[in-house]
């Protein structure tokens, strides 16, 4: 069993959601930490925790995210964070679900995480590493998210599903 501390300077948690039912919109959080503990011979030992700060939202548009961190949306300043704490860990090692509690807004939901482990290596400077990518989808209304604007040609200004993608290097614990 490693544990691990999750490097955020080269990792990230992005999000895609389908605005004006033509393209999507892609952003990230910039402030965020975790740890987690992975045991590739006995998956189900393994646990992870991830903080995120909602304030941190990028979605490269300032007016569109002042708009993301009111009330409207994820109403920053009395829910302040995201967390996400593992419940179950089951597959292979190269390719496995990550169930846990999600909570967003004050409402904790679960959800399955599914990753992949990209291997370890060694650094010569940064020491061992080791990469995951997970993405899961969740529908933002099961969170209270539920600001919308009908369009005039029929359908809504943002889709309910949300695209979570998360790239994690990690370093190994000493």
């Amino acid at each position: 069993m490693g544990s691990y501390k999750i490097d955020v300077v080269h990792s990230t948690v992005g999000f895609t959601v389908r605005h004006l039912m033509v393209s999507k919109v892609h952003g990230l959080f910039t402030k965020w930490n975790g740890s987690f503990s992975f045991d590739e011979t006995n998956l189900p030992a393994s646990h992870v925790e991830v903080q995120v700060e909602i304030a941190s939202i990028d979605t490269r548009e300032p007016q569109r995210d002042a708009h993301l961190r009111t009330g409207d949306f994820f109403e920053a300043e009395k829910f302040p964070h995201m967390t996400f704490k593992s419940t179950k860990v089951e597959g292979a090692k190269d390719h496995f679900k990550v169930t846990g509690d999600l909570t967003l807004r004050g409402v904790t939901k679960p959800v399955v995480l599914d990753v992949e482990y990209a291997g370890s290596s060694v650094h010569p400077q940064m020491g061992e590493r080791a990469g995951f990518s997970a993405h899961t989808s969740i529908n933002r209304k099961d969170f209270g998210v539920t600001y919308n604007q009908i369009l005039e040609a029929g359908g809504v200004a943002i889709s309910e599903k949300v695209d979570i993608n998360i790239e994690v290097e990690a370093i190994v614990a000493k």
